[in-house]
């Protein structure tokens, strides 16, 4: 399982090493003022559209422009993975799909499309038949809960016998994570964030935990969240 940091962009002032053997995740939202770092740009980065960010509070948004920025953005960094609008709730699936294969005739790639579960089984179907590469969407916004948590191994097998990588969108609850059956080929979180925004690595314990005492604050990070597993 590939883990990606997200939310990098806050610490990284304060961060002291380097990033090359580190999976991050950053939002293009992040990014919409022209400036960004290196890490951006590196072989294990995945970007996400940033479509959520820009929601909130926001009306009156023109989603063509949107989409016609996140598109120059893909392709004056060369991104290799990167995710859909996933608006489906906002403008529908048929618009989604249009700004969807809008992204991907203008970066000549494909987009990681994301699925949530008001699309229904039938969808995620069609999206593994489709695509190599999908998301689950909906963990950090608890639009997935822990009751619905029981029916992601079948969901995630599903996606595995048509050869169908998916990552998890915000899902990184370790007790989970400790289990074979959740088997994501990738996810993602902010929870390494917890504790305070510095960047610094310490050792890790047997319980793989990192901690680190800075500034009378104890940050406290999941070791996967440093790693990548398979």
């Amino acid at each position: 399982m590939i883990v990606y940091l997200a939310g990098f962009k806050t610490i990284e002032k304060n961060w002291k090493e380097p990033t090359k053997d580190i999976y991050l995740l950053s939002s293009f939202w992040e990014h919409k003022n022209g400036k960004y770092g290196d890490y951006v740009c590196q072989e294990n980065h995945i970007l996400d559209s940033g479509a959520f960010s820009m929601l909130k509070g926001k009306t009156n948004i023109n989603f063509e422009n949107y989409t016609d920025q996140y598109i120059d953005f893909i392709n004056k960094t060369n991104q290799k993975l990167f995710f859909e609008l996933d608006i489906y709730k906002i403008i529908g699936i048929e618009k989604t799909e249009q700004l969807r294969k809008k992204i991907e005739q203008k970066t000549n790639k494909q987009t990681i499309p994301v699925w949530h579960k008001h699309l229904g089984f039938d969808y995620l179907i069609k999206l593994t038949n489709e695509y190599k590469y999908i998301a689950f969407g909906g963990f950090a916004i608890k639009d997935i809960t822990k009751k619905d948590f029981k029916y992601i191994p079948y969901l995630l097998d599903i996606c595995k016998k048509n050869n169908c990588k998916v990552h998890g969108l915000g899902f990184t609850q370790g007790s989970y994570l400790k289990n074979k059956n959740f088997n994501f080929y990738s996810i993602d979180s902010t929870t390494w964030l917890v504790g305070g925004k510095f960047g610094n690595i310490c050792n890790f314990d047997n319980d793989g935990f990192l901690t680190q005492r800075y500034r009378n604050k104890i940050l406290s990070y999941l070791s996967f969240l440093l790693k990548s597993y398979r």
